[in-house]
């Protein structure tokens, strides 16, 4: 069978879901934790640790230099992570995985907090997080000649175009052409939505389990810097982002964090090679809610297919295969 996420030159092509994973549930869920991946074995990183301008760090994770041949002029791929992801994240691997086999250069910068090690300053990451995401950038951009290419994966995506739609013409000097998978471009109606029946009790789940320890580590290096009791009783990320995200990174509350990080009102903004990939059957991004083409300027093309689920789009006969979406991304920003 072949893939089935195919773009051709000019725009993106269809992309049909395996007949045996149906629904956006399962097709989120099932390349996240039980999906074949590719063939081979992983690909090795090399962690460096920035200090930050503000006397914080990051860790980058780059393709371990035996991955990659020595060719001065492979490009570098940039891979900016979802909510609560790491390199370890499925498509991380899978985008590596891509990178290592094209003999291309790779890198996955860590928001802060999401490499393992707590961070040091009293704040995280967010959503509209552009000024990180334009710092990282340069400084990628910096140490090498070679064309530089990023996509960004879910809250990851959202933070890119941001940075995009903020740098507007200066982009072009620092990045050739990015991509944004899965992302939540409308903060608000995906804020909502993540907070309502199957999502509520899976994914909302989920995610607090995971940033409520990290909130409360945070509040024993800064105390006073919120409201356990507050943070603790937080049942959504709405609550949550209005007692932790949204006023340690400068916002009144959640409504106005979601408003002013939110991508898809600046996409005219954006002055270089786009492509912006949402499926319509994903649990976490509304299809209402996402933009039509006389919303986005001539720089940005959307792919909306009717199914991959949120950063999904397994292909091939069961259990799938992960690749398509690097492929059908890369093959993208190649041609572009």
């Amino acid at each position: 069978m072949s893939t089935a996420l195919e773009l051709a030159a000019a725009s993106p092509g269809p992309y049909v879901a395996p007949w045996w994973l149906p629904g956006g549930n399962a097709q989120t869920i099932w390349p996240a934790l039980l999906g074949r991946g590719f063939d081979g074995a992983a690909s090795r990183f090399e962690r460096e640790r920035w200090a930050t301008p503000d006397g914080d760090f990051i860790d980058v994770d780059f393709l371990a230099a035996n991955n990659v041949p020595n060719d001065p002029n492979a490009p570098l791929l940039v891979l900016f992570h979802g909510l609560e992801g790491s390199s370890r994240s499925h498509y991380a691997q899978a985008f590596v995985h891509w990178a290592s086999q094209q003999g291309w250069q790779f890198a996955l910068p860590h928001f802060r907090g999401c490499s393992g090690e707590l961070n040091l300053a009293p704040r995280a990451y967010h959503s509209g997080d552009f000024e990180e995401v334009g710092w990282i950038l340069a400084r990628l951009r910096a140490r090498v000649h070679q064309p530089l290419l990023a996509v960004g994966v879910s809250l990851g995506g959202n933070a890119l175009l941001r940075w995009a739609e903020e740098a507007e013409g200066s982009a072009a000097a620092v990045v050739r052409a990015m991509a944004a998978v899965s992302a939540p471009i409308d903060l608000a109606a995906g804020g909502h939505a993540i907070a309502r029946g199957f999502n509520r009790q899976v994914y909302n789940r989920m995610f607090l389990r995971s940033m409520k320890p990290k909130a409360l580590a945070k509040l024993v290096q800064h105390p006073g810097l919120f409201d356990r009791e507050r943070l603790l009783a937080a049942a959504d990320l709405y609550a949550f982002d209005d007692v932790f995200t949204a006023p340690l990174h400068g916002f009144k509350g959640t409504d106005d964090y979601w408003a002013r990080g939110s991508a898809k009102p600046h996409l005219a903004r954006i002055r270089i090679p786009t492509l912006v990939l949402n499926a319509r059957n994903d649990p976490f991004v509304p299809a209402a809610s996402l933009p039509q083409p006389r919303e986005v300027g001539r720089h940005v093309s959307l792919w909306q297919p009717a199914h991959g689920g949120h950063v999904g789009f397994a292909t091939g006969p069961f259990p799938g295969r992960r690749l398509g979406l690097p492929e059908a991304v890369m093959g993208w920003l190649q041609a572009h």
